[in-house]
């Protein structure tokens, strides 16, 4: 049985059924949606560095700046691609973009949330946060 957190200082990101410290919303999530404790504990150490409302601060100052991004679209738009590009870098531990893309095309359908983008007008935000992601930008 896991011990309950007694206090704001242990502040520890316990993981749910192990009570680990260290467990991360996206990559337990994620990693365990991917199937299997090796998918989810790789999906944990991957996304362990990866802070979803940073990245979201990141992505809402700097969208505009991109050049894919189209005149008069809104974060309301892109938002959900880099997102998806973030979650996406759980899922797919240890392979490249190309790698991973077909699989992400199908997927974002249906997971695209307010974005009124289709895959070939996301790809490129999906690419970007993977790419930032995976820490290679």
């Amino acid at each position: 049985m896991n011990k309950p957190i007694e206090s704001h200082e242990d502040n520890a990101n316990r993981d749910p059924i192990t009570g680990a410290p260290g467990a991360h919303p996206i990559g337990t999530g994620v990693g365990a949606l991917a199937g299997g404790t090796a998918a989810g504990l790789a999906g944990k150490g991957v996304a362990a560095a990866i802070d979803p409302a940073r990245e979201d601060a990141y992505w809402r100052d700097h969208f505009s700046e991109r050049p894919y991004v189209e005149h008069g679209s809104s974060y309301d738009d892109y938002g959900p691609a880099y997102s998806f590009g973030l979650e996406s870098v759980s899922r797919y531990p240890g392979k490249s973009f190309d790698e991973a893309e077909p699989e992400m095309s199908l997927r974002w359908v249906g997971s695209e949330g307010t974005s009124r983008l289709h895959w070939g007008n996301a790809r490129n935000a999906v690419r970007d946060a993977w790419l930032r992601g995976n820490g290679v930008v």
